[in-house]
């Protein structure tokens, strides 16, 4: 067994209704002076109103930041990290979706005044100390209430991402309820998103893969297979809904420690360039991706099929990995989602330059089980278009 290293943060706390304690863990982990980063939706859907009403009724003094966007650009966080400063807050609270734990990661450590953002992109370069933070999820999606990675939009179309333990948070509270009000086709992109980080994470190519991740990537699956249709058709069924979140935690911890390849690699250039949410994004070249990688590297995707379709069990080696890129198509489809990048409005003659842009990624490719050319991610987009 390859030495590896795992981490995760340090509590994680999962129950309906927990959102109603928020006040007392930031009065008892952090103190009285807080901010609270989130976005305008998460305002209209009154959560963020529940949330203040706790933590006043504790006695917790909160700065909200509420302007975040999806794939958040560079002065957004800038601006919430200014804003954290001059309200001299004692910690962050993250409440939203990927987008808004992220920016709030970062606002942690950009608080403290003592890092600069264009300093801390790449893996470790982020140093620390940051400021206290809890993580509270309202998708079931990116996993990022247990992951040391935060993604920002640079320039017009580029991501960067910062990774490091360092911004792992003190707590990830996790209330299935939160999720209940998800629309159908949020819930089914946010939901292939997190079985796509389980399954990278299980295949990665990366020297940190390790036992931890892998069966933590099937019991994901496992997880989230039985209920991805439910919650996408079924929203308000409360067990569908937690199977969901804790399943879409349990990818990010794999995902974590072992990391993500050539899907993510080919879906940051849709978000970039087309605005194109990161899970729909991951969704519409998954199966393309994992069909050539299944050319020369099946195990991994035979091995872990079962979990996600146990039907697939009666399948063997190279036939059950073919079966499974099948079964994620048509689960894509019975979740809703688009299907094509034609659907998207994306031209066939701009597939060269979503080819070009995705080998910049090459955090992520190194990760990949089978080596991606340019010409390879060419040929992958046009299988998707």
């Amino acid at each position: 067994m390859q030495p590896f290293t795992f981490n995760t943060s340090k509590s994680i706390q999962f129950g309906p209704g927990l959102l109603g304690k928020i006040g007392e863990l930031v009065r008892g982990s952090i103190g009285e002076r807080v901010m609270l980063v989130t976005d305008p939706g998460m305002v209209k859907t009154g959560i963020v109103d529940r949330a203040l009403e706790a933590l006043k009724a504790a006695g917790v003094a909160v700065e909200v930041f509420s302007d975040v966007e999806a794939d958040p650009p560079e002065h957004i966080i800038l601006t919430a990290a200014e804003q954290a400063k001059g309200a001299d807050v004692e910690g962050i609270v993250g409440l939203g979706g990927g987008s808004s734990l992220d920016v709030a990661k970062l606002v942690a450590v950009l608080a403290m005044g003592k890092e600069n953002l264009k300093d801390i992109y790449g893996v470790g370069n982020a140093k620390g100390p940051r400021l206290p933070l809890i993580l509270v999820p309202t998708t079931s999606g990116t996993g990022s209430e247990v992951t040391p990675i935060s993604i920002v939009t640079t320039g017009t179309n580029e991501k960067m991402g910062v990774v490091s333990p360092v911004i792992l948070p003190d707590i990830a509270l996790l209330d299935p309820e939160l999720t209940l009000g998800l629309p159908p086709h949020i819930t089914a992109a946010t939901g292939i998103d997190a079985m796509v980080h389980a399954i990278e994470a299980y295949a990665s190519a990366s020297p940190n893969n390790n036992p931890v991740s892998r069966i933590l990537a099937g019991q994901a699956l496992t997880l989230m297979g039985r209920s991805v249709l439910k919650a996408v058709h079924e929203g308000s069924d409360m067990d569908a809904r937690s199977d969901m979140l804790l399943g879409s935690m349990l990818a990010g911890q794999a995902f974590a420690n072992s990391p993500v390849a050539a899907v993510h690699a080919l879906a940051y250039p849709l978000g970039g360039h087309f605005h194109i949410p990161h899970g729909l994004s991951n969704a519409l070249v998954l199966p393309h991706v994992l069909r050539f990688n299944a050319a020369t590297t099946p195990q991994p995707y035979a091995e872990i099929a079962p979990f996600a379709f146990p039907e697939l069990a009666k399948y063997e080696g190279q036939e059950r990995a073919a079966a499974f890129c099948d079964a994620l198509a048509d689960l894509s489809k019975a979740c809703g989602l688009q299907q094509s990048l034609r659907e998207m409005n994306i031209a066939e003659d701009f597939l060269p330059r979503l080819a070009s842009d995705a080998m910049n990624q090459t955090r992520l490719l190194v990760n990949n089980p089978r080596p991606v050319t340019e010409a390879d991610a060419l040929a992958i987009y046009q299988a998707a278009y």
